[in-house]
């Protein structure tokens, strides 16, 4: 995507900005515990582990672990080893459990796996895995915004400040010449951070005209009568950039290699099942949404079914694009520029990929121990 020609706010107070608002996008208040699993702990214990931790959120972004928790690939690969997991809806909440060890591993938007890994100094996390590619699309309303060029003066709402869409929306603001200011959202549209939760009410009732979201809110608001004005894929090479990744905590990376190796085949196989078997994976999918311990309620056809579709599960943690996304948050301003030499180790990953008889994953040069 070409750089953003757009005024940097004062660097002094771009770290703290990102620190408290970074987050990935999801459902409810605050994390859940999900103790169910489809399939019961069975043979021994992989590192001796009675079990592993993992976090992720209520969304079709996160297609992997709620389809693999379904379907019952990830105790299976466990095996004696219990899977326990927690949902959340917001990225800082995530990374502050996998640094006290509430999780081990989770699922998350690049944004803040990058504000974690940079407010450790490189020490919290590393990402192990791709997960989802896509997903994400501007939707607006037709009878008040008719083009890409009708944004002047309108009101457009991402889920929270300076998260993955917030900075999709402000840098693709500033490219087409909108001036705004990034950290109050005025300026020639007036971008509105609201829950992914709240945001279908805000657009029925005409307080927002638009929405820079991911899936399954994207096809909420068009089954509310909105317009999809812009699918984000248009924007990235291929139509491919990161969504969702799977991190770990270096500390569990380093003492239970094992028991990660088996999450990443899990969700190495997850992907496949999905790839081939598209209508069961829908059908899995919204039976976990519906779980109480997610959202507890199941999503209409109308909805559930394009918001599947608009995402790409991936093993691939598409690299490069991380790197232009964190570019993206300095140019808005609400990042220093970030070393993310060693965020990545692929190592477990491609071991995973060469035994399933896949091509490795490249981390960009992104990679080091």
């Amino acid at each position: 995507m070409p750089a953003v020609r757009h005024r940097l706010l004062a660097a002094a107070t771009a770290v703290p900005l990102l620190t408290v608002a970074l987050g990935a996008c999801g459902y409810g208040s605050e994390a859940k515990k999900d103790t169910a699993a489809a399939v019961a702990p069975k043979g021994p214990k992989i590192d001796g582990l009675d079990s592993v931790k993992i976090g992720f959120f209520g969304n079709t972004t996160h297609a992997t672990p709620l389809i693999g928790l379904q379907t019952g690939q990830f105790q299976k690969e466990l095996g004696g080893t219990a899977v326990r997991s927690s949902v959340f809806n917001a990225g800082p909440a995530e990374i502050e459990a996998l640094n006290s060890g509430a999780i081990d591993i989770g699922w998350i938007g690049p944004s803040p796996a990058i504000n974690g890994y940079v407010k450790s100094h490189g020490k919290s996390l590393k990402i192990i895995a791709g997960s989802a590619s896509g997903g994400v699309s501007l939707i607006v309303n037709p009878k008040k915004i008719s083009g890409l060029d009708d944004l002047r003066g309108k009101t457009i709402a991402t889920p929270q400040l300076g998260n993955t869409q917030d900075v999709a929306l402000l840098n693709y603001l500033a490219q087409k010449g909108y001036k705004v200011d990034a950290t109050s959202g005025k300026g020639d549209v007036t971008v509105q951070r609201i829950d992914n939760k709240v945001t279908p009410t805000a657009f029925q009732q005409g307080s927002i005209d638009g929405a820079w979201v991911p899936e399954p809110t994207a096809s909420k608001l068009v089954a509310a009568g909105g317009k999809t004005l812009l699918d984000e894929k248009r924007l990235w090479k291929d139509g491919k950039f990161v969504i969702t990744n799977v991190i770990v905590s270096q500390r569990f990376l380093k003492e239970h290699p094992e028991a990660v190796e088996a999450v990443l085949r899990a969700s190495v196989k997850t992907n496949a099942w999905i790839r081939s078997h598209p209508a069961e994976a829908v059908k899995a999918l919204n039976e976990k949404l519906a779980d109480p311990s997610i959202t507890g309620k199941a999503l209409p056809a109308d909805i559930i079914d394009p918001a599947f579709q608009n995402v790409d599960v991936t093993d691939d943690p598409l690299a490069a694009t991380l790197q232009e996304e964190a570019d993206h948050a300095v140019q808005a301003g609400l990042l220093k520029k970030p070393d993310l030499k060693g965020i990545y180790d692929l190592t477990l990953l491609n071991k995973v990929l060469r035994s399933e008889g896949k091509p490795p994953a490249d981390d960009a040069g992104l990679g080091g121990n």
